[in-house]
């Protein structure tokens, strides 16, 4: 599920302060990076069986590169997955996510935006 309108999409921002930021309100970078794209994970314990939710902000190198640490990375608009164990994770609008867990990624996307505005390029 897109999670729009929190002010996430599009933003453009150096690497370091993305990490830092992100890593502030519990995203975890971890190893979802190659030298172009980086993918900062929150994890969603579930009292069903097998089911995790997770909220996921993604983006991509407009210059520099990941690796090295000197990306600029443009954001793009977030996620709320559901992960299926041991299938994996699923995005579709078909998926039904409770209303209170919709609610607190947009809370949570929305404090990172925030934090993040100003450190926009």
């Amino acid at each position: 599920m897109r999670i729009e309108n929190t002010g996430i999409e599009d933003v453009i921002i150096d690497l370091k302060p993305l990490d830092h930021l992100t890593g502030k309100h519990a995203f975890i970078r971890a190893g979802q990076w190659d030298y172009e794209r980086v993918t900062y994970d929150y994890k969603i314990g579930s009292k069903e069986k097998n089911i995790t939710y997770y909220i996921r902000i993604q983006g991509y190198a407009v210059e520099g590169d990941v690796d090295r640490g000197n990306a600029v990375i443009q954001l793009m608009t977030p996620l709320l997955g559901k992960h299926y164990y041991p299938h994996g994770v699923e995005y579709g609008e078909g998926e039904n996510f409770p209303e209170n867990l919709v609610e607190r990624a947009k809370t949570l996307v929305t404090k990172v935006a925030d934090e993040i505005a100003q450190y926009k390029k």
